[in-house]
Parts: structure tokens; sequence; C-alpha cells
């Protein structure tokens, strides 16, 4: 018990039932104002969120209304509670809405670790510079010659996407999702990209999907806004994510933070919080998990916990039973301080409890169970962990490891579905050989002695490739482009250079395996981040005219052939203006060697696409054919690729029926 100056005992043990202001908008100055406070500054004021407006002032988006570009007006939405924004001050403690909260990973400082491996300290003075605005509306960032506001028009008019209304901004579907998570990554990557140019600066963590996060959200980019109990539409479970700012451009999870996501409803003329979602990342102690189920420890730093904010959102949850989304956060074997988010579905709080932690303090315990009837998600994911580990045995495997050691990772050989033994005998190689001597190309590499870092002018590697090196970390591409450049035989640098990426080999643990309908293909035991490299098309490049006698002969040809026409895909991460270039018509047989590209099938709404990588090479033609994800993959899921239309003329010939499942199914492929 403390005492305050002139004040009476304060009991801090109490729980106070303090009621959100929903009735009121924050609003700020006009632009046209000094953005300076001064002794004689006009107070902060609030008014109702459907106007009037006093002079001088302008409803704050998004708590207000959606942008009108046309007229530049606000439409009021009072209805929906808005995902957290970056721009918008923590709540009071006791407050009834779960848009803001304290991390619930604490280490021994106490000091908030955010579940995506960055301390709290970082992420949150990340975000107040975030908050400042330069003149015009565009975002100001660590780099004062990145227009993000430009990215994101330039990014709309190359994909032609929908326009992002308010129907689509609060009650999404899976294309609407699709089309705001493919402008998350474009967007992250390009900012991830332009920032490797820049000197890092002491005390600033570089945070690529915070800045993107913040302008989508400011922007409206974003879709299921509004806050509700059970699924979110356009979302399966299984999904999976790289971050949690992912989570809240889609409305999944909206605190950028804290674990547990909540809301008021209204009881007779009182209201209370129920938890909408919690994310379990196993590393807070206390977590314990199952199959089907799960213990959940409530959000408090070392001190006791007390029943407030999320954890009193999670009891009244318990007495009224509603359902909650549970999102897993794994630990991401690609990047030790990141996680992988994954949507394990809907659950129910079945009992909870008061106990002793692990570090003496009381903590909150919640039972949740599982709903039935659900796709199995988590633990298909720990099946696969199993399999990685010799715990257990993947059933219906043939080959342990199909490339007899040719590549870095084993790729598995499996048949759980009939008696088939195996593919037809072919040589896996991982390489691509040229029957004949390629056309010669002025392109011979650069003379870094070390590794080629980003902004280097001097690297005649990244001259090629604009000015940036075409990956970032993790060997995932930016966009795609006619052509990569990367460092080849001719360059001086080591074979660990970044600007080698297809020349690594395998980054992800695949398999190969028999489809229900499409014969053998082609899947990861791993999560795969979109952009991330999958590997090179191998064989032997032949001619053009001898593509055409190959083509038609066999159900599985295994031929790639870069002359047939790539109509733009609506969701292809690149500019469909800059479609594959391909100096000369490069066919590629992989009946009799070749590697795990081989059995990649055909969809016509594919998750791969295939990207031209010329390397730097003063003796001969050194062209080839990678393969990039378009979006993120969960585990188990089939990789696929668009093979392309014939000419007209050709249009009759090797016509087969697609089997791809697809919504936008054709009914063929070639």
């Amino acid at each position: 018990m403390e005492e305050s100056a002139g004040e009476g005992p304060i009991d801090k043990s109490r729980v106070l039932n303090v009621k959100p202001l929903r009735t009121l908008t924050p609003v700020f100055s006009s632009p046209s104002n000094s953005s300076s406070f001064s002794q004689g500054s006009a107070p902060f004021v609030c008014v109702p969120p459907a106007g009037p407006f006093p002079p001088g002032v302008s409803p704050f988006f998004p708590f207000s209304g959606i942008p009108n570009q046309s007229s530049g007006d606000h439409t009021p939405i009072s209805s929906a509670v808005p995902i957290n924004s970056f721009r918008s001050p923590e709540p009071p403690r006791h407050a009834a809405n779960g848009n803001a909260g304290s991390s619930r990973r604490v280490n021994r400082n106490n000091r908030g670790v955010e579940e995506d491996g960055y301390s709290d300290d970082q992420t949150q003075s990340s975000q107040s510079r975030y908050q400042k605005r330069k003149k015009g509306g565009h975002d100001k960032f660590a780099s004062p010659d990145v227009d993000t506001d430009v990215m994101v028009e330039n990014i709309f008019q190359s994909y032609n996407l929908v326009q992002f209304e308010a129907a689509r901004l609060y009650d999404g579907d899976k294309d609407c999702v699709g089309y705001v998570l493919l402008v998350f990554n474009l967007l992250r990557r390009q900012i991830a990209q332009l920032e490797d140019t820049k000197e890092a600066t002491s005390g600033q963590s570089r945070r690529p999907d915070l800045k993107t996060g913040n302008v989508l959200m400011t922007k409206g980019i974003r879709t299921n806004a509004k806050k509700r109990v059970g699924a979110v539409p356009g979302v399966e479970i299984g999904d999976i994510f790289f971050f949690r700012m992912e989570l809240c451009t889609i409305g999944l999870h909206a605190p950028s933070m804290a674990g547990i996501d909540y809301m008021s409803v209204r009881i007779s003329q009182d209201e209370e919080p129920i938890a909408v979602s919690i994310v379990s990342s196993g590393g807070y102690e206390d977590d314990v998990d199952g199959d089907d189920g799960l213990i959940y420890t409530g959000q408090g730093k070392e001190m006791d916990q007390k029943l407030e904010r999320g954890n009193l959102a999670l009891e009244k949850s318990l007495h009224r039973g509603n359902d909650i989304r549970v999102i897993r956060g794994i630990k991401d074997v690609g990047n030790p301080t990141g996680k992988v988010y994954m949507y394990d579905g809907l659950y129910r709080i079945q009992e909870s409890w008061l106990e002793k932690g692990k570090s003496g303090s009381n903590v909150f315990r919640y039972k949740l169970g599982r709903l039935p009837g659900q796709p199995e998600a988590y633990k298909t994911w720990k099946k696969i962990q199993q399999w990685k580990d010799g715990t257990i045995t993947r059933f219906g495997i043939i080959l342990p490891d199909l490339t007899s050691g040719c590549e870095t990772l084993p790729v598995s050989l499996v048949n759980d579905v009939d008696n088939e033994k195996g593919p037809a005998y072919f040589t896996y190689s991982p390489n691509l050989k040229y029957s004949k001597p390629a056309p010669r190309d002025p392109f011979v590499g650069c003379a870094c002695n070390g590794a080629c870092l980003p902004g280097n002018e001097n690297c005649d590697c990244i001259q090629k490739n604009g000015g940036y090196l075409p990956h970032i970390v993790n060997g995932v591409i930016v966009s795609q482009k006619s052509v990569i450049y990367e460092c080849g035989p001719s360059c001086q640098c080591p074979p660990t250079c970044r600007n080698r990426v297809s020349q690594g080999g395998l980054r992800v643990r695949l398999e190969v395996f028999m489809t229900k309908d499409k014969g053998w293909g082609l899947r990861s035991w791993d999560p795969i981040r979109a952009g991330a490299f999958i590997c090179v098309y191998a064989g032997e490049a032949v001619d053009d005219s001898k593509a055409q006698e190959l083509a038609g002969e066999n159900e599985e040809d295994h031929i790639f052939d870069g002359s047939r026409t790539y109509q733009p895909v609506e969701i292809l991460p690149g500019d469909s203006n800059n479609a594959p270039n391909l100096p000369f018509p490069l066919v590629i047989n992989a009946r009799n060697a070749g590697n795990v590209a081989r059995f990649i099938n055909h969809s016509c709404s594919p998750n791969l696409f295939w990207q031209p990588v010329l390397r730097g090479n003063s003796k001969e033609f050194d062209l080839h054919i990678a393969f990039y994800a378009i979006r993120h993959i969960p585990p188990m899921t089939e990789l696929t690729y668009c093979y392309g239309m014939v000419p007209p003329e050709k249009a009759d010939c090797g016509k087969r029926k697609c089997s791809c499942g697809s919504p936008k199914c054709r009914g063929f492929f070639y």
C-alpha cells in the first residue's frame, strides 16, 4: 500500500471496471497547422466519429472511416473495431479493448520480447519513428529517399489489383486476403532491399515488416478489420505467416505484440471483454500444448498476474463458451530469431486456475480444447518434425534420399496412395548441360574480391541488376525480373556470395510423392516463405526443333519449354510488364537426367513461378531457370507452376486434361 501526496491509500490490487470511450474519436490538427506544440497551442480535443468536425481538425483514419480516394472525404464507420495502428497511443491499463498490450514473453531483466524475436524497446522505438509524416501525406522512414506511397501505387498498377472498398475492408474473402498478403510481402521485400544499401544506424533496428504494416494499415490496404468471434473469412486452417503484422492486416489477430486479442460485448447495459484469438509461440516457460489441446498461460510480467485485460477476457470467455482462434508460433528453421505462425483453428476454454509459475509468481492457466471436425494442422507439423528427428518413420517411404547425396538436403521418395514403386528410371543430376555451345553474352561477371555487398557501385553484377542485389536475406527474391544476373565462374567473389542463390543447392526439405490423379509430384516438409528460392530446372538444353519432337510422346514429358507464352498470373510477385525474357529459346529435357524440378506439376493457380538467371561466365553462355514461391506455402502442400500456352497454330498438339483442382482451372494444359 502506498499513499500519494494529499490523498488516501490506494489499493493497487483492486481490479477496476473501466469502460472504453467508444463514442469518441481522437482527432489531430490538420496538416496545414504547425506540427510543433507550443504553450499557446490548442488543446487536444475529441469529437463524435460522424462529426461535425470543428475548424482546423480532421478525422483520424482508420478510427473514423475509410478514405475516399475520389473525393478525399471520410466515410464514418462507428460499428467497426479497428485493428491497432502504430499511430494510436497505448490504451489505459484497464481498457477493455485488446488492441494493444505488453508482450507475453518477458526475459529476466523485465524487458518484453516480441514473439518475432525482437525486443520490446526496439519495436516501440521503431514504431515511434514511423509515426512521423512528411508533408504531402507520404510516410517518412529512416531512408529519406524511400517513398512508400509510390511503391504501393506501382504495385497496384503493375498487378491491376482490386480496389479495397468498404466491403472488402471489413468483410474479406480468400482473394482479398491473398491480395493483402501479396502487397505486404512485395512492399516488405522492396523496403528490405533499399535498407540493405544503407549503413546501419546505432540504436535503430531495421524492421521492414513493421514499416510495411504501418503503411498498409494507414492506407486501409487490409481486410477483415472488424473484430469478430470465430473464423475469419478468407483464412484457412493451416495457413502460415512469417510476420505478426501479416496477422494484423488480414484481421486474424489484431495486436502486433500481445498474445491475447479481445473485444467488448454488450451484456444488458454493461460491456465485458471476451477473447477472440491467442498466439501461442511456445516461448513462455509455462505454455504446455498437445495435439488437440492447449494449456495457455495468462499475460503478465514477473510479478503476480492480475485478472485484467487479456486475462479477464479469457475468464469471461470460459463462462460464455465462445470460440477462440489459436495461432501457433513455431521456430523458423531458416531464421533463428524468427517464428512461423500457423492458424490452427477454433478452440474453447474448458477450465482455468491460478498456480505458481516457475518464476515463483502467481500465473493464470487456461485449458483450451480444439473443436472436433477441423483439419489437422499443428498435429501434422509435429509429425513432420518427428520424421526429421528420426523418432518415427514416414509412412509409404520408398527411398530416404532420391538424390543419392547429390543435393545439400535429402529428398524422400514416398508413395502412400498405391503400389507403384517409383518413377521411370532416370539419372539424378542437379546441373544443366548444353548439348551445343549457346550464343555468347557480354556478361562476364564482377571483380569483387570479397562478397558482393548491397550498394557497391563498383560491382558489375549489382549494376547489371539495376543497382541492387536481386535477393534479400534467406535467398528471397525481391520481385520477378526479365533476367536476373548472378555471380558466376568468372566472378572473383566466393561461393558464399549473396548473389549466388541458385547455386547453393536446396534450402528446404522436399519429397517426391505419388498424387491421387496427377502421377508423381513435389512438396516440402518445411514451410516456405513468399519469394523463397526452391530449385533450378536441371537436365539437357536442346534445340527448339527437337522439343517439338519430344512433346506429347509421353504423359510425363519432363520438359521445360521456355518458348511458350506465360500470361501474367494475377498473384504473380513481379511486374507484369517485366515478364521473363529469355535471350534465346531455352528448352530443357529432363527425361533421362534431371533433378526434383522434373516432378513439379502444372496448375492454373500455381504457387511457384520461374525466373531466368544468367551467371557471369566469360567462356560460355550460362543461362538457368530458377523457381521461387509466389506466396507462403504450408508444409505438405504440392508445389506447382504454370506450364504456359503454345502458339495458336499448335493449340491442338499435346493438349491434355488439367486436374489441378483450382477454382480458376482452364480445364486443360499443354
